[in-house]
């Protein structure tokens, strides 16, 4: 079982090696010119910049749960893998890569705000969901693992939707998604809410939306202790 588990996450590691390669290097790229481009402002004595590393991480991670199902999980099938390591061991690749993804992020954000200190710059800031909160190192390591995990986990439960039940299936899913949104935004209580979380958001919201992130991943075995190799169409 140690065995196979391991075997998994060195295939789900390797599988992802080329994109997130491509990621980070148009990201750092983006960010490097970026920064030149606000060198430059800095000259000029006017201007102000913002950036955000960790929107497109966020997508990044909501793609990968959504294609994690059209292709490691009929692999690992393939290769011999039972529906219990697979779960495991996509749980613990699912939390390593969160975790990884916003630790790299948040010390790479640390390192250019002491380079800029450094250097007088002090037109550029990033943009994050812990400035509302305390904007240190390991409150954004905290908030970003904790939102990767659940795009994560959400994308796979809808992404295992569509594999398991076609189109139909995943298309009635969204749409009843897309219901609720509109009665909740219709009827004031879906704002309200948001209005709440954003009025009183602490660490601890992340804390309960990694919680949700779980809860997700658990449910999802229910989809994918009876999956097979052929999807629904």
């Amino acid at each position: 079982m140690q065995k196979q588990i391991k075997g998994l996450l060195y295939f789900y590691t390797a599988d992802i090696r080329h994109s997130l390669t491509v990621f980070w290097t148009i990201l750092l790229a983006i960010l490097v010119v970026s920064l030149t481009f606000v060198y430059f402002l800095e000259r000029l004595g006017d201007g102000f910049f913002t950036f955000s590393l960790t929107g497109p991480m966020y997508v990044y991670c909501a793609i990968l749960g959504f294609i994690t199902v059209k292709e490691a999980i009929p692999f690992s099938i393939k290769i011999g893998a039972t529906r219990k390591n697979i779960f495991i061991s996509l749980g613990i690749f699912f939390f390593l890569l969160s975790f990884s993804m916003a630790t790299v992020g948040s010390l790479l954000q640390e390192a250019i705000k002491g380079l800029n200190q450094l250097l007088n710059v002090d037109i550029f800031t990033f943009l994050h969901i812990s400035h509302f909160l305390s904007d240190v190192w390991y409150s954004r390591i905290l908030i970003d693992t904790s939102i990767m995990f659940f795009l994560l986990t959400f994308m796979l439960v809808v992404g295992l939707i569509f594999y398991r039940y076609g189109l139909l299936g995943g298309g009635t899913f969204l749409g009843i998604l897309l219901v609720i949104f509109l009665v909740g935004i219709t009827q004031d209580w879906f704002v309200n809410f948001f209005g709440e979380v954003f009025l009183n958001i602490d660490l601890v919201f992340f804390i309960q939306l990694f919680g949700i992130g779980v809860s997700l991943y658990f449910l999802s075995f229910l989809l994918l202790r009876r999956i097979t190799i052929v999807k629904v169409r």
